[in-house]
């Protein structure tokens, strides 16, 4: 195969850091910033947040996209991206929110996940007279804008418009180079046991679309269904994907390998690529859909 050098035109980028700086210079004498989050409440602060918590890993990686790392105070489980956020205090995981440890920092901004944190404690930090700002982009573009939002707070818009910009043009790019690829036939394994798929509204299933792969369970109604083999062995995929932690086999996929007939199996079109790339709505989802798009090429090259 040979192999693919990814060009970024550096004006849209140069273009949305000067639209940032203008947007701060017009916002001179005006003390109160604001933002819609993606519960469509418009959120505003007296000032930029400077004591920032993220209740999700995702959350912390926007953060710090936004350029308002040094910003957070705290995070939860699994917050292991940058590597500067597993120095952070920990306020429980998603699920379970140490509220005494959260409520000892006074946060000037909580930032939540609008599936993943129990509404009851999201309730109760409001009904406390914290500043929450949910967030759950579940397209490209929602990610761009989640950066922008959040950098808009923290008082970071040059930053954050840049990293925004970037992922952005990055995406673009990719679609405009697969929009003509041949199509794939997909089925990726969220969890063997039960047996877990995406369909075409979660954002992995849109990085399949993009790199030209046909999501064989796309239709479904669930973000995440539950299906069982036998549904796998009629759909009779090109190519099964799943994540692992650093991208490499770790077996979940080796079961398949007992259906020989498996369109995918006998095209060893049985791929893996790294989960925290690929299941996180952040800027790294950029470097996910060229692992994706490339794994893809190879199964048009089996075919």
């Amino acid at each position: 195969m040979s192999k693919r050098i990814y060009r970024t035109n550096i004006w849209p980028l140069l273009a949305v850091v000067v639209f940032a700086c203008l947007a701060l210079i017009s916002r001179e004498g005006s003390a109160e910033l604001c933002a819609p989050d993606d519960l469509k409440a418009n959120v505003c602060l007296d000032q930029p947040a400077r004591k920032i918590v993220a209740l999700s890993p995702g959350a912390t990686e926007l953060l710090y996209s936004a350029g308002a790392g040094d910003q957070v105070v705290a995070v939860v489980e699994y917050s292991d991206y940058p590597p500067a956020a597993q120095k952070l205090p920990s306020v429980g995981s998603n699920t379970r929110i140490d509220m005494e440890a959260l409520l000892a920092l006074d946060p000037d901004l909580v930032v939540t996940w609008v599936t993943g944190n129990p509404p009851a404690q999201v309730e109760l930090l409001q009904d406390l007279g914290l500043t929450t700002f949910a967030i759950e982009p579940r397209t490209f573009e929602g990610v761009s804008s989640a950066i922008e939002r959040l950098s808009t707070l923290a008082g970071t818009e040059p930053l954050g418009f840049a990293e925004a910009g970037r992922f952005r043009a990055g995406m673009t790019e990719l679609s405009e180079q697969y929009r003509n690829a041949g199509p794939v036939s997909v089925f990726y394994q969220v969890w063997e046991q039960p047996l877990m798929t995406i369909n075409n509204d979660h954002l992995i299933g849109k990085v399949i679309q993009l790199c030209g792969g046909v999501n064989v369970f796309g239709a479904m109604p669930n973000l995440v269904p539950r299906i069982s083999a036998e549904a796998v062995l009629k759909a009779d995929p090109g190519a099964i994907l799943a994540g692992s932690v650093d991208g490499d086999s770790n077996d979940q996929l080796e079961h398949w390998k007992r259906y020989p007939g498996l369109d995918a199996v006998a095209g060893n079109n049985l791929f893996y690529v790294p989960s925290a790339l690929i299941s996180r709505p952040t800027p790294r989802l950029l470097e996910a859909a060229r692992l994706v798009c490339e794994k893809l090429d190879i199964a048009r090259d089996h075919d």
